[in-house]
């Protein structure tokens, strides 16, 4: 009996930098059964069905490396594994994920693979993979399958679970090649999100960032005291006032002077806001309506001209857009209801998720659309004459960008209300004819500063040139010259892990730095242990990196952390490779040769940045191999000052640590500086200096130690009197 299906044998989410990529993955061991014996040429119209349900497929390049590459794979013969990955990839393409990352690798057990795919976020991109399955089933089966639908599901879990379009464009301006900022999400379904590691973070929640003060926030949330200090300070707003009741709001609509605007005071996104309501009667109407999104109602004076969004940030316009009035035009026959869907919301740029930067119209919605028909004697249901106007918005999205056309004076005017409430990064809304004249030429005023502006109108605007205010806000947050890490240290091998990262922390601290520690033993902030062991693990190394406090990082990565979740950091200072024995790894993940140890270990080494250092035990040969690998500079530890690569090392001017006469010595090219006597070494007395790994340990810290730039004087200091043994701190 054959079984010719696909199972998940298990699903590893590896969040950090890994064997396959720098990035977040999804790795899938799957098992294909008896279809390893059937590739995709030899099942009768599985090609075209595929190309069918999903006819974007032909962009793939895969590893022909050109636009339909993938579907000549499909009709040479290829097997599932490497189909689930293009289908899973398709389908997170569809539903408007960005990247393409993805892999599929043959394990040592018939037909089961390594399917590796991009995950930007872990419950989207597991749902992605398990339609990717079911699609796939259903082509190999001649089966239908909807993938509409499953791309509308995967949709929702992107609104659900994904970093909203605000957040993410700062996100992805720091993690620019530019200026390469890590981040760590805080929130598993929000936009709270960490800039930086350590004591040089930063934290954004949406356009909010932790330079925002809550007084100010809570200013701008009260508009009529928003109002008040900023006519004080002389900038134009429109007069009003705040009412109670019905009647209030009725009195000062005629104290003021039709028309008025009626509108909440705490309200946000323009919801129960009326423009230019031209009765007592109107005023009625539109009073419950904006009371019902706000605390309180104000009335002010209606300012004749277009509504407009400027955008400042750290005390400069970065941005700007304008709204849009929307009319529908009678055809003599259509409703006012079938006029709007098939006038205005047949717009491609009209949706109801984040990405569309126009949003749909809908009376039934949309109050003010509402009462804006009525007041012409219309309802939804009227039929307007052939060519007959009927207004149905008067500012809808200002999703038109007219940066460009912003008069100086009223960016200063922005930027000036924008300091007077408090904030750092505002959303100034002002009302005017022309926004390339002067407010006062034209009786325009600011109506509205707002604290945590969206930011997608800017990003991705209907009309006009994206602006890049994702990077304004990450130069706002952190200078050009300004380093968004703190010193990391990973430190790997087979064995030897914790003693060298224990000393390397304990030198950090010498040097001044307060010092985070994750090993196996334990987590511990500043030399006082915080957990308990197991302290590699994703979470407790991540809590280190998450500490305001925390100058400078050491972690212990076992093979099993590279390979179960990959490293907790996405690039370090100083990476430390001790050794390899490939034996003593496998058996686990479908490690079976010492070419995927190496592989696993070298991830370490991958991930040393340019301006660090990479520490190698130069008397182990699989460890010697990875030198080129570092984009930072090596250095070469050994006991054996004469080991070839210690040797060689020092010809081309660098640097190393090793043993000669009983001592070890620091050496850049042929200057040598002695660091200290073994015999007056406290870690080494007693014989503990012929245990097997002992001295090797010693040597790698120090070398660690030095790749930190921290003084041989003090390394000497720290070196000494050191004992490993000594009691671990606690509360």
């Amino acid at each position: 009996m054959t079984n010719k299906t696909i199972d998940f044998l298990k699903v590893l989410h590896l969040r950090g930098p890994n064997i396959w990529t720098y990035r977040s993955v999804l790795e899938a061991w799957v098992d294909i059964h008896d279809l390893e014996d059937c590739p995709s040429n030899v099942i009768p119209g599985l090609p075209d069905r595929l190309t069918t349900l999903l006819p974007t497929l032909i962009e793939h390049r895969c590893s022909i490396g050109e636009r339909g590459g993938f579907v000549k794979r499909l009709h040479d013969g290829t097997w599932p594994g490497h189909i689930l990955e293009h289908v899973t990839l398709e389908l997170q393409n569809l539903a408007g994920i960005p990247g393409g990352f993805g892999k599929a690798r043959e394990t040592s057990e018939r037909g089961v693979y390594k399917v590796v795919i991009r995950a930007w976020q872990k419950d989207v991109s597991l749902a992605a993979l398990h339609m990717g399955r079911d699609l796939l089933m259903a082509a190999i089966e001649d089966r239908p399958y909807d993938v509409d639908a499953a791309v509308a599901k995967l949709r929702d879990l992107i609104d659900d679970y994904m970093l909203g379009p605000s957040t993410r464009c700062i996100v992805e301006a720091a993690a620019d090649k530019q200026r390469r900022i890590p981040y760590i999400r805080l929130l598993t379904e929000g936009n709270l999100v960490q800039l930086g590691y350590g004591a040089r973070q930063r934290r954004i929640w949406t356009a909010e960032t932790d330079r925002t003060p809550a007084i100010a926030e809570g200013i701008a949330g009260e508009k009529d005291l928003t109002k008040s200090l900023l006519a004080s300070c002389g900038v134009p707003v429109p007069e009003g006032e705040v009412v109670a009741t019905v009647e209030e709001a009725i009195a000062a609509a005629e104290d003021i002077g039709y028309p008025v605007v009626v509108k909440p005071t705490d309200g946000n996104h323009a919801r129960g806001v009326f423009v230019n309501v031209m009765s007592p009667e109107e005023v009625a109407a539109a009073f419950p309506l904006a009371a019902a999104e706000g605390s309180e109602v104000m009335v002010e004076r209606f300012i004749k001209g277009t509504e407009h969004r400027i955008l400042v940030v750290g005390g400069k316009m970065v941005a700007a857009n304008m709204g849009e009035a929307v009319s529908v035009k009678g055809d003599g026959k259509s409703t006012i209801d079938e006029l709007i869907d098939s006038q205005i919301n047949t717009d491609p740029r009209r949706g109801v998720e984040h990405e569309f930067p126009l949003y749909v119209i809908s009376l039934d919605r949309f109050p003010a659309a509402k009462m804006e028909v009525e007041r012409q004697g219309f309802s939804g249901s009227s039929v307007p004459e052939k060519g007959q106007e009927v207004m149905i918005v008067r500012t809808s999205n200002m999703a038109f960008d007219v940066t460009d056309e912003v008069h100086p004076d009223t960016a200063e005017l922005a930027c000036l209300a924008a300091r007077i409430v408090g904030l750092d990064i505002a959303g100034i809304d002002l009302v005017c004819e022309d926004i390339s004249k002067p407010l006062d030429v034209q009786r325009g005023a600011i109506v509205e500063v707002n604290a945590g502006p969206g930011l997608l109108m800017h990003i991705k605007p209907a009309v006009g040139q994206p602006r890049p205010v994702g990077e304004a806000i990450v130069d706002h947050l952190f200078a050009k010259d300004e380093d968004s890490r703190i010193p990391v240290v990973g430190v790997t091998g087979s064995r030897g892990k914790t003693p060298v990262a224990r000393l390397i922390a304990h030198l950090s601290r010498l040097s001044g730095q307060y010092t985070g520690l994750a090993c196996s033993e334990g987590v511990f902030l500043d030399g006082r242990q915080v957990e308990t062991p197991e302290g590699t693990n994703w979470d407790a190394a991540e809590r280190v990196l998450m500490n305001r406090s925390v100058e400078a990082a050491i972690f212990e990565n076992s093979c099993r952390d590279i390979l179960g979740d990959g490293t907790v950091y996405d690039r370090c200072s100083v990476g430390v490779v001790t050794n390899i024995d490939p034996e003593l790894h496998f058996g686990e993940f479908y490690i079976d040769t010492p070419e995927k140890v190496w592989n696993a270990f070298r991830t370490q080494v991958d991930l040393v940045l340019a301006s660090g250092c990479a520490v190698l035990n130069a008397e182990d040969p699989a460890v010697v191999e990875m030198a080129p690998l570092s984009d930072g500079d090596v250095i070469f530890y050994g006991i054996d000052g004469a080991a070839e690569a210690i040797v060689a090392h020092r010809a081309e001017g660098k640097r190393a640590v090793f043993v000669n006469d009983g001592a070890i010595v620091l050496a850049t090219g042929a200057a040598e500086e002695l660091l200290a006597p073994l015999s007056r070494i406290n870690m080494l007395a007693d014989g503990q200096a012929e245990q097997p790994g002992v001295l090797s340990n010693l040597l790698a810290a120090i070398a660690g130690a030095w790749a930190l730039n921290i003084s041989p004087a003090l390394i000497r200091a720290g070196v000494l009197p050191y004992n490993p043994k000594a009691p671990l701190r606690g509360d």
